[in-house]
């Protein structure tokens, strides 16, 4: 091989190897930019305290932070007391339908008051800026209609006499990735502090 074919072989050779660590190089800036974009939106997770005032039928919503984000929008939506997806139908009983359509925890907002829907599962998005609080009318769940007469009443009452109300807080503030809290709210008046963060 000629001194200058090596030459041009070499150089083809640096310049490969030049390719291949700018490359390796981009994708670990782009790596460590990405943990601290989802370092930074843990940080500035919203701080919600929810409360409930069963006399009343009243859930308070409370934003306390951060004052940097300004101004969020707030989505509720009742979580059943575990996942239901998966059991089976009760035969002859309830439909698939029927089930899904039954809010099986203790409370549910008010239909079609606050923006909540005709099951009562969800209220429309909430707009809170720091150290604000709203409240969002909640009745008594529905017993489903196989739970019959008085007796069956009971039963449903007494089943989620002490359960904790579950929700889904949905928050989003403009600039930001969606946030989403998982709460449990006691249904003895004391405030249920910031949420689990559900994902990044």
């Amino acid at each position: 091989m000629s001194i200058a074919a090596a030459s041009a072989a070499f150089s083809g050779f640096a310049a490969l190897a030049a390719w291949q660590a700018s490359k390796e190089a981009n994708a670990t800036a782009s790596s460590v930019a990405q943990i601290e974009r989802d370092r930074w939106h843990r940080e500035l997770t919203p701080l919600l305290r929810l409360k409930l005032e069963a006399e009343q039928g009243v859930l308070y919503v409370r934003f306390d932070g951060p004052a940097g984000l300004g101004k969020i929008d707030v989505r509720l939506t009742l979580r059943d007391d575990f996942d239901r997806s998966r059991v089976s139908p009760l035969a002859g009983i309830a439909t698939p339908e029927e089930m899904a359509q039954t809010i099986w925890g203790p409370y549910r907002f008010r239909p079609r008051i606050d923006g909540a829907d005709d099951l009562g599962r969800t209220v429309a998005q909430v707009p809170l800026e720091a150290d604000d609080r709203t409240r969002l009318a909640v009745d008594p769940s529905v017993r489903p209609s196989w739970y019959e007469g008085t007796e069956g009443e009971q039963r449903w009452r007494h089943q989620y006499r002490t359960t904790r109300i579950r929700l889904w807080a949905d928050c989003e503030a403009e600039g930001h990735k969606p946030w989403r809290l998982s709460f449990e709210v006691p249904q003895d008046g004391t405030w249920a502090q910031t949420g689990r963060l559900v994902g990044t």
